[in-house]
């Protein structure tokens, strides 16, 4: 893991290490005072609960506050708890809107309490400001850092206003047009302010023609605008149209690893915030859960099986071929499962495309039962020396593979509609079915045809 950090990432880690258990201190404060925010947070992801807190309390004061929020809440939340109410304000003060939510959000109830208690007017009404929008929203991920304009004013005007500003927020690519109440009314590019004629008026030089996000939207609709229009930043309304902020692309480059991980991580029942080096009794507890739930969909098909008790005791050797039909099954619903919940996430799936898809996978998991039924009946009917038994197990493969294509679509769309996160429970519940179908048909279909 050391190499790997080292290689990929230019993150000195051996170096660091050894230093720490040698205990010189100047040597790793130095070193960490020449990193990115980001590598710091990547080395404390990557170290051992004890070396963190060394490695945070060398950390400079003065950028905690972005290395907070870089850091995943399991990493977050015990470091927030070693400082003091006043520090975490502090830190986390120095922040953008944005990243001032995350972090305040992320505090257990306690700490945050304690915080707001500790900040200041102005920081205290920013924070109220900020976590007024649910989490997830496009509210909640904006910035305020916005540069306005008014629609009356020549070019000349804005270009010796932003010279004598001097800096312009991250990732700034437009200015936007505003009136005198504050309402958004358009938009200029900072192109369009050095090509156009010094005397020109903002409202000739202006795009009217433009999406704009309310502060409504769910945040993984907004990543989808950005994909969809290859934005750098869009501005954010509220419902009467007055400009509330932006938000730029670094925010929905967040947004789009944080969906992939949780989409990926929750496939296998784990958070997506869960931190790699916890300790062993909080992550026993969080994966014991999971495979408790997995045991009892288990027993669910145990107990199908017992069901034939006596067709097994009979025909010992459909035991052995028992675990072909469901394994099938649960292959080819986790192949339709995820590209749902991939087309859901990123918006190709609506209400309107539902009943289409289901055709499709209907006819994918007809097609694909029909190859690997005579396959399999083939292999079966050689092995064996017995054609019945051969069909037997074709028709259970053709009857779960439509079942599992079937179910690959109708679970998450369901789901969704339970307001279930389908990336959570899907696979459990279409690992289920299909073990349940695939083990009832065959066996059923034994002891009618063979018994």
């Amino acid at each position: 893991m050391a190499e790997l950090l080292e290689q990929e990432y230019n993150i000195p880690i051996e170096e660091l290490n050894t230093a720490l258990s040698g205990g010189m201190f100047v040597h790793v404060r130095n070193m960490l005072d020449s990193m990115p925010t980001s590598d710091i947070a990547l080395l404390l992801h990557s170290s051992p609960p004890k070396s963190r807190t060394v490695i945070w309390q060398l950390i400079d004061s003065s950028i905690q506050g972005e290395v907070l929020e870089e850091l995943s809440e399991d990493v977050r939340n015990p470091i927030l708890r070693s400082m003091t109410p006043e520090k975490v304000a502090e830190a986390a003060g120095n922040l953008d809107d944005d990243d001032f939510a995350e972090v305040l959000r992320g505090m257990p109830d306690t700490i945050y309490r304690k915080v707001l208690k500790s900040m200041d007017k102005r920081d205290r009404k920013r924070a109220e400001r900020v976590l007024s929008y649910e989490e997830d929203t496009a509210g909640a991920l904006m910035n305020t850092d916005t540069i306005t304009v008014r629609p009356d004013v020549t070019v000349d005007v804005i270009l010796r206003y932003l010279r004598l500003k001097g800096a312009l927020p991250e990732a700034t690519d437009y200015l936007y047009v505003v009136d005198k109440d504050e309402k958004f009314i358009g938009e200029v590019s900072l192109a369009a302010l050095l090509t156009s004629q010094p005397v020109s008026l903002i409202s000739e030089v202006m795009e009217t023609d433009f999406e704009v996000i309310p502060a409504t939207m769910e945040e993984t609709e907004v990543a989808s605008l950005f994909e969809r229009y290859d934005w750098i930043s869009a501005p954010v309304i509220d419902e009467n149209g007055l400009l509330l902020g932006r938000i730029t692309i670094d925010d929905i480059v967040d947004v789009i690893r944080e969906n992939a991980a949780h989409s990926m991580l929750s496939m296998a029942g784990l958070d997506d915030e869960a931190d790699t080096f916890a300790p062993i009794v909080k992550s026993t507890q969080r994966r014991s859960l999971w495979l408790g739930v997995n045991l009892f969909t288990a027993l669910l098909a145990a107990f199908v099986s017992s069901l034939f008790e006596s067709t097994l005791d009979e025909l010992a050797f459909l035991a052995v071929l028992n675990t072909i039909v469901p394994s099938m099954g649960g292959v080819a619903g986790s192949q339709t499962l995820t590209l749902v919940i991939r087309g859901m996430a990123v918006g190709h799936v609506t209400q309107a495309n539902q009943r289409w898809l289901m055709g499709k996978e209907l006819a994918i998991g007809f097609y694909n039962g029909l190859i690997w039924a005579v396959l399999i009946a083939g292999v079966v009917a050689l092995w064996k020396q017995d054609l019945m038994l051969g069909a037997v197990i074709a028709f259970a493969m053709m009857m779960n593979l439509i079942a599992a294509g079937l179910s690959g679509v109708f679970i998450p769309l369901m789901l969704k509609r339970m307001n279930i996160d389908p990336a959570l429970a899907g696979s459990v519940i279409l690992t289920t079915v299909t073990d349940i179908v695939g083990i009832f048909t065959f066996l059923g279909t034994a002891t009618w045809l063979l018994i």
